[in-house]
């Protein structure tokens, strides 16, 4: 991509923006060299790493801080140099900095595949990071237990140095000596310390003089008393420097080994910065994601550049390469022509370095291989051109490089000589581009190329809106239609006399004038229409909103609806699992009560109340099909072997193996059940080719044993009074049964007593495989006395 476009574009703004929203030294150089790229997959890879950082810096910003710029210290270990505490403090920021990045994205829960990737890339190095924490402290300072050496020094030194000063209190508070000192004071010169002793008594204090004061009335005196006590101090302070440069040279050594690793996460920790710089350019601009084609096609609305103030800019839509690749845009001067020009290239330059666009939400927008942007005047005095041949000098050598799908931006295109030679050559240069098929959108003021973009396939008419009884340009962008001259009402605005401008009107050519008129009406009709538009929008979006209303209305009713029959179904089945219970005690004392005569009949009729206790708990119980009331009455004359039933006491789908007299063999998964067509429900006839095989004598002896035993099956059991292992065994039978029964709810009634039973049966069914969930039953069915079981 030319180099001069990105100074006609001033890319370099966009980098110096994008630099002041990074945290880190390295993410700032990143952003300062950062390049457009022409790679299609590139800009769509750039654009998903922005993407993740939007993300997840809308739920928590990543701890950036206390990153340094460390590659010049590493370049400096490598070459054996050894590095200062200030550099050594910096390598620790930085080693930290890593590990809360790393920990950062490991318990972030936002999805951002690839700056997860990075930082799962960032190697932590425990070693080296305890190394120099156990070495240097936080304030930047060698710690007193860097090493044992250092420790022993620095013990003696301080001990060397309480030794001093209790020497050098004993000499200030003795008597003698009162009249010597100016202040009683202890000072240090030349890292030795010294008395203030006044000049007339120099030769009556014994000791070593270091210095003397600006008027020569006191001198700092070393006494002799401390003399060999301070060169013990001077060795020590020596000793404690060797020591020091020696650990700061081994941490070097270590830090050199370790610099490919560091190096390498430093490159990572400028990646993630970078990425995030471009996430918070995004919130700055309020910008959105961009949709990114290879066809060529671009469609930008509410496009604001960047560098224009939020409260000043005009936002302007743009359209091209769709059905047109050339748009030619006219209207007066100051009117926008050059900055919607340069509002579409920044467009492309910030899509394809990776970052959102400052657009309404969903901006489409096409990758170009090359932008040549010819824009602005480059007259040249050196040169001794004129600002035709600079722009003329440029347009040839953007004319000798452009290539398909290529963005070329031309401003005032034939402006700076003749106008009638200037507007062929600008027609040459047009239809040459729309040769090579190029992207091209140029500004110009020859009303001769209005003309010539309306005789032209490929090519639309812009225009920026002009208010002409205001006099002031909307900077609005009309795609469709040419921008008019205005030149005779800006005149008659200004106080040129009406009859200057009637003869200007004789002397223009009358197509000319008609053109013009036309104009205006197009742009009177357009904004007529955009104001019908904008209505129609606006109820289109109540309606929206109504529709939206009544749909989450439809669906609480709906839900309440379900909730009612849900809770009906429950309260039934759970009346007539009492009105069972109470039937039971009732039958039970009435066999108590009675001998033997007619004992048939009386245990036919109690088979018949059973039976109807069933039929009626069958009726309450939430079966799914029986929900659907699917089927219909199956008839014996037209039923056969194949066809698929549903058998409402099992609340399951079957398929008819046989038929006999009014009962119906059936297959139900790998179980065959006989059972009464009055049971079951017709769904649907056999396939054609299919034909059912009709089942042996023993099996079906084992499936009608099954089935006997199936259906005598109740949903509940009681096991008060049990032991929790005698328990245990009896509700895992149960449940066996009760799941190849196919019911999907059981009740347990354990009682309350001690809890002990309750407590191992819940510990059991907490195991058992064929539990789903279970709770205590309902107030009206034993509440805590009584689990409820829900079967898978």
């Amino acid at each position: 991509m030319e180099q001069e476009t990105y100074k006609i574009m001033e890319y370099d703004r966009v980098r110096e923006m994008l630099a002041g929203c990074a945290s880190s030294l390295i993410g700032k150089e990143r952003a300062q060299t950062m390049l457009p790229t022409s790679d299609f997959d590139e800009a769509v890879e750039w654009i998903q790493q922005t993407t993740e950082a939007v993300t997840v810096l809308a739920t928590a910003a990543p701890p950036f801080g206390g990153i340094f710029d460390i590659r010049p210290h590493l370049k400096k270990v490598k070459m054996g140099a050894v590095l200062d505490l200030d550099e050594i403090t910096s390598i620790m920021s930085t080693l930290y900095a890593m590990r809360n990045i790393k920990h950062f994205f490991r318990d972030s829960e936002v999805e951002a595949p690839t700056l997860r990737s990075w930082a799962r890339s960032i190697e932590i190095l425990g070693q080296l990071e305890r190394l120099l924490d156990n070495t240097v402290d936080e304030h930047g300072a060698m710690r007193e237990d860097a090493s044992v050496e250092l420790r022993r020094i620095r013990r003696e030194l301080h001990a060397a140095q309480a030794h001093i000063k209790e020497r050098i209190s004993s000499i200030l508070h003795n008597a003698e000596y009162q009249k010597f000192f100016q202040d009683a004071i202890v000072t240090v010169r030349d890292e030795r310390y010294v008395i203030p002793v006044k000049q007339e008594y120099r030769s009556r204090f014994p000791g070593i003089v270091h210095d003397q004061s600006a008027t020569g009335a006191t001198l700092f005196i070393e006494p002799m008393a401390v003399v060999e006590l301070n060169n013990d101090v001077k060795q020590l302070t020596l000793a404690e420097q060797q020591e020091i440069q020696r650990i700061l040279r081994h941490l070097s050594a270590e830090i050199n080994k370790n610099s490919g690793t560091l190096a390498e996460n430093c490159r990572i920790l400028g990646d993630l910065d970078f990425a995030f710089a471009k996430a918070r350019l995004a919130q700055m601009m309020e910008a959105n994601r961009p949709e990114l084609n290879r066809e060529g096609r671009t469609d930008l609305r509410e496009a604001r550049h960047p560098f224009i103030a939020k409260d000043k800019v005009v936002p302007i839509d743009i359209r091209i390469g769709e059905d047109y690749r050339m748009l030619l845009i006219t209207g007066p001067n100051t009117g926008g022509k050059t900055v919607s020009m340069k509002t579409l290239g920044m467009m492309v330059l910030l899509a394809q370095s990776g970052c959102y666009l400052p657009t309404a939400p969903d901006p489409v927008i096409a990758v170009y291989p090359n932008i040549y942007a010819d824009i602005g005047d480059e007259q040249s005095i050196e040169q001794s051109l004129s600002t035709f041949s600079a722009h003329m000098t440029h347009i040839v050598r953007i004319l000798k490089r452009v290539e398909e799908d290529d963005l070329v931006l031309l401003d005032e295109l034939g402006a700076g000589t003749d106008p009638e030679e200037g507007a062929a050559l600008a027609m040459a240069i047009l239809e040459k581009l729309l040769q090579l098929r190029a992207t091209t959108v140029a500004t110009t003021h020859y009303s001769e190329l209005k003309t010539f973009a309306y005789s032209r396939e490929g090519i639309e008419n812009a225009c920026v809106e002009f208010d002409v009884k205001t006099l002031r340009p909307t900077y609005r962008l009309l795609i469709g239609m040419p921008g008019a001259s205005n030149a005779f009402a800006i005149s008659r605005r200004l106080g040129l006399s009406e009859s200057l401008i009637l003869r200007a009107q004789q002397l223009v050519k009358a197509d000319h004038a008609q053109f013009e008129h036309v104009i205006n009406e197009l742009e009177n009709e357009k904004m007529m229409y955009e104001q019908r538009n904008a209505d129609i929008l606006e109820r289109q979006q109540r309606v929206t909103e109504l529709e939206a209303k009544v749909a989450r209305t439809k669906e609480e009713l709906a839900k309440k609806k379900g909730d009612f029959i849900r809770k009906a179904r429950e309260q039934s089945a759970a009346m007539v699992r009492r009105t069972r219970r109470e039937s039971e005690a009732i039958i039970k004392e009435l066999k108590e009560q009675f001998d033997d005569q007619g004992i048939k009949r009386r245990q036919q009729a109690i088979q018949d109340a059973r039976a109807k206790l069933n039929e009626a708990f069958e009726k309450s119980r939430p079966g799914i099909m029986a929900q659907k009331g699917v089927g219909k009455a199956v008839s014996l004359k037209t039923i056969q072997p194949g066809d698929i039933v549903y058998v409402k006491k099992l609340d399951q789908k079957g398929t008819v193996l046989s038929v006999q007299g009014k009962e119906l063999t059936v297959q139900i998964g790998s179980l065959h059940t006989k059972v009464k067509a009055s049971a079951c429900r017709f769904l649907d006839h056999a396939p054609k080719e299919t034909k059912a095989a009709a089942p042996s004598t023993s099996s079906r002896r084992q499936t009608n044993a099954f089935m006997q035993k199936t259906q005598m099956i109740g949903r509940e059991i009681d096991i008060r009074g049990m032991m929790v292992d005698e328990a245990e065994v009896t509700v895992g039978k149960f449940l066996d049964d009760a799941v190849m029964a196919g019911l999907s709810q059981v009740l347990i009634i354990h009682g309350k007593g001690t809890g002990a039973l309750r407590k191992g049966i819940h510990a059991y069914l907490k195991h058992h495989r064929n539990v789903q969930s279970f709770q205590f039953a309902d107030i009206t069915e034993g509440g805590t006395g009584a689990t409820v079981v829900e079967l898978k």
